[in-house]
């Protein structure tokens, strides 16, 4: 009888199709009409004007042309809504990122990127499928608060180069406080017009999101600073003076140049890219759980991360996740599904064939003042000074993450701030228990 009990009382395992459906799939059964559709078409060209300007901005903060921002949010971001276990998540490139990526850029090259990049995509899909989705959860929130902040600074210091249109005698160094002594010494080479338009692309933003939250302001403060530099023909830098502009069509998909020495080498820069994928995509899911009332699959999420990481750069893209602020302005915007995911990538493809050419004339200034304000957003201050101040276990662990991946690299903060995570919470059920 108590085994009979004991049977009864086990848990039912999920079955393989409920873990992995995509919601693409749950969606078309519940049934999908065409108001559904309306509604996916208009939040899917809202996200799309936003991460139009963002894409690029990233690309080029990451050490690579503006293009492959564009194709990893069309091709990636594509793939993470198709195959998805969200039904509200948006992918493409991150700001969180663009110090990973900057730095493969520097030690293996771009195709070290894509080859790295394909790799994350193939740790990822194993982890999806070995189940490890519902782990992410268990990363300690001053590590995540800690890291974030920690690339928010690094992504500040790296626009300020651009912002204000300093030059350089030479390379701009990657690490914090020699960038800061370069630009310091370079301080009289500032370019007060590309100084202007970035005042004026943050000014735009900023005003908006007050007085019009509902308004495109990353669009409208990047389109009023390239009217202004092509109006007044100001002495700045735009996309086409440094990259030539960016094509109007997708490249033909094509494997990188790889060998087993080349995949040795960018194994430890994979690895990051998978792990924070993983916490980047996992935690933007939740974020739309947490504003739908929904529940996402987070396995079938990393398998669709993984299909998208190796998807982008076939087309030449970079790394992909799932982005909060753009999963959040998709369910603000009305979204349905992930048809407007999908939407999103056709309307950026859209807008590439279309308007490429105008491209050329955006001054690099603004797309910098972009960064400079999502920086701002992602550095969680008020999350980071309140753990500062709740306990010295929580605030040892967000100050070591920070200052690690501040000073020395993303991968050592989460790792030891996870270590001292682990040792803090054995510490704490010690106590409890004790």
């Amino acid at each position: 009888m108590a085994t009979a009990r004991s049977k009864i009382a086990q848990p039912r395992t999920a079955s393989f199709a409920e873990l992995f459906t995509p919601k693409l799939i749950t969606v078309l059964r519940e049934g999908y009409g065409a108001g559904d559709l309306r509604a996916d078409v208009i939040a899917g060209l809202t996200v799309a004007i936003v991460a139009l300007p963002l894409s690029m901005a990233i690309a080029i903060a990451s050490g690579v042309t503006p293009d492959r921002g564009l194709y990893t949010a069309i091709v990636g971001g594509f793939c993470v809504s198709l195959f998805g276990g969200s039904r509200f998540q948006v992918g493409g490139p991150a700001g969180a990122f663009i110090v990973l990526v900057a730095l493969t850029v520097e030690r293996h090259g771009v195709d070290g990127v894509i080859l790295a990049t394909m790799m994350a995509g193939a740790f990822l899909i194993a982890a999806g499928l070995l189940r490890l989705g519902p782990y992410i959860k268990f990363i300690p929130y001053p590590v995540t608060v800690g890291f974030t902040a920690g690339i928010a600074v690094i992504i500040f210091a790296s626009q300020l180069h651009d912002l204000f249109g300093i030059t350089l005698p030479g390379k701009e160094p990657s690490e914090l406080l020699p960038k800061l002594e370069a630009l310091g010494r370079a301080v009289g080479s500032i370019n007060m017009a590309a100084t202007l338009l970035a005042a004026i692309t943050i000014a735009v933003m900023v005003v908006l999101k007050k007085l019009r939250p509902g308004w495109p302001g990353i669009l409208i403060g990047v389109a009023a600073a390239t009217v202004a530099a092509w109006a007044l023909a100001l002495p700045v830098e735009t996309i086409g003076s440094r990259f030539g502009g960016i094509p109007d069509t997708l490249p033909l998909p094509a494997l990188p140049a790889f060998s087993f020495a080349k995949m040795q080498a960018v194994l430890p820069d994979a690895v990051a890219f998978a792990l924070l994928a993983s916490i980047e995509s996992l935690l933007s899911a939740v974020v739309a759980d947490g504003m739908t009332g929904r529940r996402h699959r987070s396995n079938c999420e990393l398998v669709a991360q993984g299909v998208a990481n190796i998807a982008s750069p076939l087309f030449g893209g970079i790394c992909v996740t799932g982005l909060i602020a753009r999963t959040a302005t998709n369910v603000r915007a009305g979204a349905r599904g992930p048809i407007a995911g999908m939407m999103h990538s056709a309307f950026l493809l859209l807008f590439m064939l279309i308007a490429a050419p105008l491209a050329s004339y955006i001054p690099l200034s603004s797309l910098a003042a972009v960064l400079v304000v999502v920086a701002w957003t992602m550095a969680e201050k008020q999350e980071f000074w309140t753990l500062l101040r709740s306990s010295w276990g929580d605030a040892t662990v967000l100050l070591a993450t920070f200052l690690l991946t501040v000073f020395r690299d993303l991968t050592d903060g989460i790792l030891v701030g996870f270590a001292l995570g682990a040792v803090l919470f054995i510490h704490r059920m010690a106590e409890a228990t004790g």
